[in-house]
């Protein structure tokens, strides 16, 4: 199970760095496809695994599914608003933050914010980064593009929880000092993308 986590971890990573930088550029929304495919940008990417770890380590074992489904849902409402036109101004730039926030979130979940907090902040985050996706709606229509983006959603989600749950399993003890590590991870490239917006 260590070498599944181990190679699990170095996939993600590898995906990431693949991807380059952001989702909004480099591909066409056309279909369901590209609603797969849009939440595979870093910023996306990084925020939605994020969420999974912090709801395995800071929310009780009954309740994990939680912080999922909460930024689904401000994702879906905030989606439908950005492609209607509502947008904030410095939107790539609050994207950026909100994976420095995910990253900070990581880094005390061993003692985490109270659930209310923490939830209320996944929906913030989430609702920055629906407006992103509404706004790249396809001519073609919104709810093909949105069933494609949700179920990247939910499977980012559920990685994070996966390597969650592995790391508590196998690293036990140390299991606070690996998320801590990830979350600074994560932090750090929320810098960097805040640095190529």
């Amino acid at each position: 199970m260590r070498i599944f986590l181990r190679n699990a971890i170095f996939l993600i990573a590898t995906f990431a760095a693949s991807v380059g930088a952001s989702a909004h550029i480099g591909h066409e929304n056309t279909s369901v496809t590209s609603g797969l495919a849009h939440p595979f940008g870093l910023d996306h990417l990084l925020a939605m695994v994020a969420v999974g770890l912090w709801s395995v380590n800071a929310l009780p074992a009954r309740q994990t599914w939680q912080g999922p489904a909460m930024f689904m849902a401000a994702l879906a409402l905030s989606a439908a608003l950005g492609a209607s036109g509502v947008t904030v101004p410095f939107l790539e730039h609050a994207i950026a933050l909100s994976v420095l926030l995910f990253g900070a979130m990581l880094i005390v979940a061993a003692k985490p914010l109270p659930t209310a907090w923490g939830l209320g902040l996944i929906a913030a985050a989430a609702s920055i980064h629906g407006l992103a996706h509404g706004a790249e709606t396809p001519a073609t229509g919104f709810a093909g593009y949105a069933v494609g983006f949700l179920l990247t959603t939910a499977a980012l989600h559920l990685g994070g929880v996966g390597v969650g749950l592995g790391i508590r399993r196998w690293l036990a003890a140390r299991s606070n000092v690996a998320i801590g590590g990830l979350g600074g991870l994560i932090g750090f490239a929320g810098i960097y993308l805040f640095s190529q917006v």
